[in-house]
């Protein structure tokens, strides 16, 4: 996890074309490494690694407080509208192993819209995607960041209602993995304390885990 002033955490994030993988990769480092716009096909064909400032005020340790550094890796979609399921298994599993295989991986972050809803097919894909990535403890290491949280708002749904109304399929994925989510609005410019509080859940889930990487 680092020196004793400093803590680093891994993070990859997952998901499909269009889902704000990039876009919130850009939100928890405060920064603009991935690129992320709208398209009619898939924007990232390529895993790109990126990593935070010292970042104060998230994270103590025995009472003094930690500098807190992210790394998130940006990977391709699946499925994806130019590369095989196969291209981008290798291009990620290589990735991870490349920019984590020392430190190990502490959170995978399946990123879906929270405008739109998970079907079966769509679950099963993906699900079986990130177990073939992980191995047979993925569910130890995912948490759901729900993005586009903004249009859920605007329809009027606060987080408890939204979940109240959400779909069988998804409340399912929730559970299997502890209830590890977060929503995220990453169609603005999330501001610092928005950014602390995801932070922080993001740590609670990793402390919840033991500390443990893959």
């Amino acid at each position: 996890m680092g020196d004793s002033n400093e803590m680093t955490i891994n993070l990859v994030v997952l998901g499909r074309s269009q889902a704000g993988k990039s876009a919130a990769g850009n939100s928890l480092l405060g920064s603009l490494d991935f690129e992320s716009h709208l398209s009619p096909s898939s924007v990232t064909a390529r895993c790109s690694l990126g990593c935070s400032c010292r970042i104060l005020g998230i994270a103590r340790r025995n009472g003094c407080e930690l500098a807190l550094r992210v790394r998130v890796l940006d990977t391709p979609s699946f499925p994806h509208s130019s590369l095989s399921q196969e291209q981008v298994s290798c291009t990620v599993r290589s990735a991870l192993a490349h920019h984590f295989g020392e430190e190990g991986l502490h959170l995978a972050l399946l990123v879906l819209r929270a405008d739109l809803p998970l079907c079966p097919d769509e679950n099963d894909r993906t699900t079986q995607f990130i177990q073939e990535l992980l191995g047979p403890t993925w569910k130890d290491f995912t948490a759901v960041l729900l993005t586009h949280a903004d249009k859920a708002e605007e329809a009027g749904f606060s987080e408890e209602a939204y979940l109240h109304s959400a779909s069988s399929t998804l409340l399912s994925l929730l559970g299997s993995v502890q209830h590890k989510y977060i929503f995220l609005n990453n169609q603005k410019s999330i501001i610092k304390e928005e950014r602390a509080i995801i932070l922080r859940k993001l740590l609670n889930f990793i402390r919840q885990n033991n500390y443990r990487v893959l």
